[in-house]
């Protein structure tokens, strides 16, 4: 037995162990209710057995008072005692039944007239004088005796006087304790057979239930040797049972926390790497600040800027961790036209390039429209980084069935296919040059990324006619 103590000190008892408890209690209560049952069936079946018995042997004798015949003299019975005589030579009774003749006046010790029996002395009726009185002066014709030597079911037919001769009564008594004691043995029988049922539902429960749960165990062990360095453990997937639904899930659930942990992990790389560059300058400049007032301004200049390269990546990480929460976007009604005129007013004081609004979509959609705003300006500003003074970028908007899209186009040098793959991961700024490298740490577009995911949608990077690279932001709407 599987016994584990809890946090408060408390004995733990194992699902294998419960289940086979609760598996045995039902068993043990379901057989003792059927034993039980087959017991009082039986006892009930002997009560009406010897019911029957009673009934018909009276039945039978009380039949014969009016029709018997004397076979000495031809005619009718002229005393009680002949009539019993004759009769109770004509029966034969059953192994546990006496018949008996009592003649004499009720309440008096009866005269006994009985049929030749090998009956056990102590539980014989016809000698029980104390108990044949009581019947012969009984005025029912059924009852029950409760006597030291067990009960006695006994039923009675009383012969009237004639001619001034003394009364008599036929009695037939039953002894049924051997009946009963088949049942009992009946009864302990099935007890007996009970028992090594449990003890082999014990054994079978036992090991059915341990290869049940043995994926549930092994999904425990797993998870206690988890650790943050080793998360590639999993589990073996046998069966389309709910047991193997529970391993896929388990394993599933193990294969994205490895994936954030890399992730988290490379987050913190990153931004620790970022971050170490501007504490680096900081330090250096003003390590090597001198006293002229020329030094010092310029080394405060440097200083200023470093700080505030540093509040935008701190600002940035800080809008990147918040995406994973689901209030991150609140979409409502927006006028998608509105939007991208707005957008394209904004980003003209970016840069001296030649700003054009390329298309407009007239539809109303639900999006966080400041979060939408900010990830167009985040793209406008990247295709200002990228492109020379004088260049076209386009800002607009399009919907298609079931579908609308918010991009911004530009002319400039494009993203090599290499640099594709990962210009949307954090702090990832590409391998090769486009354009005017920046002194940006690389989380613009993982922000753009993020909004059009909180969004439902995607972002992508599209190649643009003549030359240039594009980026869409792609949103399902309902129609």
């Amino acid at each position: 037995m599987t016994v584990s103590r809890s946090p408060l000190g408390l004995p733990r008892i194992s699902a294998r162990v419960r289940i086979l408890l609760w598996l045995l209690v039902v068993m043990a209560v379901a057989l003792g209710a059927v034993a039980v049952t087959v017991r009082s069936i039986l006892q009930r079946d002997v009560d009406h057995r010897v019911s029957q018995l009673l009934t018909q042997e009276t039945g039978e004798f009380a039949n014969f008072v009016p029709q018997g015949v004397d076979p000495d003299t031809g005619g009718r019975f002229d005393t009680a005692d002949r009539l019993l005589r004759v009769y109770l030579q004509r029966q034969y009774a059953d192994p546990d039944e006496e018949l008996l003749g009592l003649t004499g006046r009720p309440g008096a010790r009866p005269d006994v007239i009985r049929q030749r029996r090998d009956l056990p002395p102590d539980s014989a009726l016809w000698r029980d004088t104390a108990s044949l009185t009581r019947i012969h002066a009984s005025e029912d014709s059924f009852g029950t005796l409760e006597r030291p030597q067990g009960e006695l079911r006994w039923a009675k037919v009383a012969i009237g006087p004639s001619g001034g001769r003394q009364p008599g009564a036929f009695v037939v008594a039953f002894h049924p304790e051997r009946e009963r004691a088949v049942a009992d043995k009946t009864f302990w029988t099935l007890l007996a057979l009970s028992g090594v049922a449990l003890l082999m539902t014990t054994g079978i429960g036992w090991a059915v239930a341990g290869r049940i749960l043995a994926p549930v165990r092994l999904v425990r062990t797993t998870a206690a040797e988890l650790t943050e360095q080793d998360l590639t453990r999993r589990i073996p997937v046998e069966g389309r049972d709910d047991i193997a639904a529970l391993a896929e899930t388990f394993n599933a659930m193990l294969d994205r926390l490895e994936q954030a942990f890399a992730a988290q992990r490379v987050f913190v790389d990153d931004a620790g790497h970022e971050l170490r560059t501007p504490i680096t300058i900081v330090r250096g400049h003003l390590e090597l600040m001198g006293d002229d007032p020329a030094d010092r301004e310029e080394t405060v200049r440097l200083v200023t800027d470093e700080l505030d390269r540093m509040s935008r990546i701190v600002e940035d990480l800080l809008l990147l961790a918040g995406a994973e929460r689901p209030d991150f976007v609140r979409p409502e009604p927006v006028q998608l036209a509105e939007l991208t005129a707005d957008v394209f007013v904004k980003v003209r004081t970016l840069g001296d390039r030649e700003w054009q609004l390329d298309g407009v979509a007239d539809r109303e959609v639900r999006l966080d429209e400041q979060r939408m705003t900010q990830a167009m300006v985040q793209l406008a500003q990247n295709a200002v980084q990228h492109t020379v003074p004088g260049q076209r970028i386009r800002i607009g908007s399009r919907a298609d069935a079931g579908r609308v899209e918010l991009y911004v186009a530009d002319h400039g040098p494009g993203i090599p296919p290499e640099d594709a793959e990962v210009i949307f991961e954090r702090f990832r700024r590409g391998t090769s040059r486009r354009g005017t490298r920046t002194s940006g740490a690389g989380l613009g577009l993982a922000i753009v990324r993020a909004i059009a995911e909180g969004h439902h949608g995607r972002v992508e990077l599209r190649r643009t006619e003549g030359g240039g690279a594009t980026f869409v932001i792609t949103l399902e709407t309902d129609s």
